[in-house]
This record gives structure tokens, C-alpha cells and sequence, in this order.
């Protein structure tokens, strides 16, 4: 097993600035959609552009649905 393996896990583009964009979600206890949210922001302008930016919103809208949901469940009460 001498050769060496790109690394598929952690690939540079996420790697940029000071801290990791997964012990940043981490840090601040996201939940699932938010994490994936920061996690297409931080890396768009590295990898796919606007495809990312459009998962992104995708997540932000589902979201936006869960909290509305939650909202509407409060309101019930």
C-alpha cells in the first residue's frame, strides 16, 4: 500500500481560513440542514459554483419549511 490516496474525505476546499467548516457546524450545534447550508456557502467559489449555491438554497428553503412547520405546531397549542 505504498501509494497515496487523494483525499476524498477532506478534500483543500474545506479546508480554507483559520478553521475547518466542520468544526465550525460542530462548534455551533447545527442540525443537518443547517450544516449542509454552511457547508455549500463555504465552498462554492472552490468547487461547483453556482450548483452549490443552488444546494444551498435548497437546503435554506427546507429549512425555512421545518421552522414554519414548527411555528404553525406552536400556534395550535
Amino acid at each position: 500500500m505504498g501509494c497515496i490516496l487523494k483525499d476524498n474525505i477532506n478534500p483543500k476546499h474545506y479546508k480554507q481560513g483559520k478553521i475547518e467548516v466542520i468544526d465550525f457546524i460542530l462548534d455551533q450545534k447545527m442540525n443537518y440542514l443547517e450544516g449542509n447550508i454552511i457547508k455549500y456557502l463555504s465552498r462554492y467559489k472552490l468547487k461547483n459554483g453556482i450548483e452549490d449555491l443552488e444546494k444551498a438554497l435548497w437546503y435554506l428553503n427546507k429549512l425555512i419549511g421545518e421552522e414554519e412547520n414548527d411555528k404553525d405546531k406552536s400556534k395550535k397549542r
